[in-house]
């Protein structure tokens, strides 16, 4: 398996970075712009393989979706919430977004639809959007219940209320909200507590509302998608915030500064949170109506954070943490152990492999400070265990990152954006 050694940085960072869209974003208006009625623009739209797989899955429901060669935008023509008839075979590759979003999508639709993805992907859990596809009257079958793949036999859903666990993951909740409006009677979703990711169920019903749709309610009080539809439109993507972590978290690591365009402090993305985390550990954080600046101190003191609702960020922590002046405690992410891997055992596994004490526990872990020593790092075919132990190597020597590809799934250019850095500028889109 090839390898990629880290080189690291000579001096603090004085960089603008430029990141991709967000995938959030980019794959919520993707099904919201394929519902519509009329044709949807999306600009700075992500262009990687989790975005790559549900343009290529709608294509094959024969959705007319175009990515212009120039821009990168997509050019999404709507179905006005009829889906062409099956049949279909669509591969969700290795992202759950596509794989969770589609699922109730198929179900709106007339024919029979399989659902299928890379053996990662058939590990993670769909049993409960399963279940509560089914109680809106759709027909699935299973190979092995609870997983992929799935056969849909759709024949439209009359919608309804259903009840969903709140602490699996927020994208069962999302994939069915996102199809509410094509329900003939509407739709109305509870969540059993606790609930985790709460601010991507707010960018899910954010973006709804970008295209027309009316939803109301809450995480806690449950939401209710009225029935009608989206309204094809022109929507800018903004640059995605659990790219732009690994970039703050480097100015904290190494000194300097590191400055985001195109995230303000309007922003619905949840993983901005990740600033506060910075903040409290000792960094300058500096939000602008249109940008983010973080500023290391030099000074970084651990912390004891839940990120139930950001838990995306939970491995750049881990790699801050090893930096700071004493232990760092996350919490309230034992969901992440359901990822593209075990993200707990994994960033305990790979922080020991560098001479780190780390330990693992049932909804986290604890980091202990220290110097890394030269390691190859396992990725586990997950990205952002790549992304995240880069960053020990900006500043320790010797880390080798295994299977650098794996971060195509999000975000293909990183490692061309962290050469960037020594610059002064990178350009991730």
């Amino acid at each position: 398996m090839r390898s990629l050694a880290v080189q690291p940085l000579t001096g603090p960072l004085d960089a603008t970075v430029v990141v991709p869209g967000s995938k959030s974003i980019t794959n919520r208006a993707l099904v919201a712009a394929a519902l519509a009625q009329g044709t949807s623009v999306l600009s700075g739209a992500l262009h990687a393989d989790d975005t790559e797989a549900l343009v290529d899955s709608l294509q094959r429901l024969g959705v007319g979706v175009v990515r212009h060669e120039g821009s990168g935008d997509l050019r999404v023509a709507g179905t006005g919430g009829h889906l062409p008839p099956g049949p279909a075979d669509l591969d969700a590759r290795l992202s759950g977004t596509t794989a969770r979003f589609l699922l109730p999508l198929l179900a709106l639709g007339h024919g029979t639809y399989r659902l299928d993805g890379g053996v990662p992907l058939r590990a993670r859990p769909m049993g409960p959007l399963v279940d509560a596809v089914r109680r809106l009257g759709a027909d699935i079958d299973e190979e092995r219940p609870g997983h992929l793949p799935v056969v849909v036999r759709g024949r439209g859903l009359q919608g309804g209320r259903v009840r969903l666990p709140g602490s699996v993951s927020s994208q069962f909740v999302s994939g069915l909200l996102l199809s509410g409006p094509a329900m003939a009677g509407g739709l109305e979703v509870d969540l059993e507590p606790p609930v985790v990711s709460r601010p991507y169920l707010a960018l899910t019903a954010r973006t709804m509302a970008d295209f027309g749709a009316e939803v109301t309610g809450s995480a806690d009080d449950g939401w209710q998608v009225a029935p009608g539809h989206y309204t094809g439109r022109s929507l800018e993507v903004e640059p995605d915030a659990s790219a732009a972590s690994y970039f703050f978290a480097a100015a904290a690591i190494c000194g300097g500064r590191v400055r985001v365009p195109g995230l303000g402090v309007a922003s619905a993305q949840g993983d901005l949170a990740f600033l506060d985390v910075l903040a409290a550990m000792g960094a300058e954080v500096h939000r602008e109506p249109d940008a983010v600046e973080v500023v290391g101190t030099g000074t970084l003191e651990g912390v004891d954070v839940d990120l139930a609702d950001c838990s995306d960020t939970a491995q750049t922590l881990a790699a801050v943490a090893v930096f700071a002046a004493s232990p760092t405690r996350v919490r309230g992410i034992g969901f992440i152990r359901r990822k593209e891997t075990d993200r707990v055992a994994a960033v305990v596994t790979e922080l020991r492999r560098c001479g780190i004490d780390a330990e693992e526990q049932d909804d986290g872990f604890v980091v202990h400070p220290g110097r890394p020593r030269p390691a190859r790092i396992r990725t586990y075919h997950d990205h952002r265990m790549a992304m995240s132990f880069t960053l020990l190597g900006l500043r320790a020597p010797g880390i080798e990152i295994a299977d650098p590809g794996c971060v195509a799934k999000t975000f293909p250019g990183f490692f061309r954006v962290v050469d960037g850095l020594r610059t002064g500028q990178g350009q991730g889109r």
